[in-house]
């Protein structure tokens, strides 16, 4: 069952300093399932990430800790930290335990957005790059994106750095991505839509 210390570790580890010591407030004032008490203040505030998952998984067990650590990530509105949680537990335990709930809106969940899910063939085959930062220029990158971008040397490496700030991107910017290489590629789209 060590799946769930792990997977509580990682999205512990995931926090800013900041974000860490949030959790522990909220911890401290999220609703309890009956039966369960309170982690004590005192010792909750010295913790760090590990020290943090332990005192949880021994003071909840893996089960409800799990479910907890989700809750509170929720309440402090970090809801996909939260999905992502569940499903690392979901996939790593090949069950989904009876203490946690997979939220409806995640099993309806959307299929991945065409750049997510096409990441790597788009690394290998794009050509095109600097039309695609042309158009990306100003709308989703900043000069200095674009300039580090331009600055590789083989069109992968380019590709590889675009990605590289995808993580800060919305819906809209992967959107603004997409029918950039509509424009500059639209052979390349055509063909990864069909696969």
């Amino acid at each position: 069952m060590g799946w769930a210390r792990d997977a509580i570790l990682n999205a512990l580890e995931d926090l800013t300093t900041d974000e860490l010591k949030k959790f522990k407030l909220k911890l401290l004032s999220v609703p309890l399932r009956a039966g369960y008490g309170r982690l004590p203040r005192g010792a909750l505030q010295q913790m760090d990430a590990v020290d943090l998952t332990d005192k949880l998984v021994s003071f909840y067990l893996e089960a409800y800790s799990t479910e907890l650590t989700a809750t509170v990530l929720r309440d402090m509105g970090m809801q996909e930290m939260a999905e992502q949680l569940q499903t690392v537990i979901v996939r790593s335990s090949g069950v989904v335990p009876a203490a946690i709930s997979v939220p409806s809106q995640m099993a309806a969940r959307p299929a991945p957005h065409f750049v997510d899910q096409h990441r790597q063939a788009l690394i290998v085959r794009v050509t095109d790059i600097d039309g695609v930062l042309d158009a990306l220029y100003g709308k989703v990158l900043t000069e200095e994106q674009y300039q580090a971008v331009r600055s590789e040397t083989t069109n992968p490496t380019k590709m590889r750095r675009l990605f590289s700030f995808a993580p800060a991107w919305n819906l809209t910017c992967k959107d603004l991505l997409l029918q950039a290489l509509r424009d500059t590629q639209p052979y390349l789209v055509a063909d990864l839509e069909q696969s």
